[in-house]
């Protein structure tokens, strides 16, 4: 039965390894951020693009699914 859905295993594996790579880039972000003294619009920068790094990521996926599930992938 493990056999049948191993790249279905996979895709999530996948997808909750980026996740966890967001998160920890967003931690050490912060930890700098704070230690830096930064002005709150550079924070503000850096935080959108963290944002649309990670929107991005999300769309890609969405993506991938619509055109999977119609069999253009």
């Amino acid at each position: 039965m493990l056999n049948q859905y191993m790249e279905q295993i996979e895709s999530l594996s996948l997808d909750f390894f980026f996740a966890a790579i967001f998160f920890f880039i967003g931690m050490a972000i912060r930890d700098v951020l704070n230690q830096g003294n930064v002005p709150k619009f550079g924070r503000l920068i850096v935080w959108g693009v963290l944002f649309l790094g990670c929107a991005g990521f999300v769309a890609k996926g969405i993506i991938q699914m619509t055109w999977e599930g119609s069999g253009i992938g």
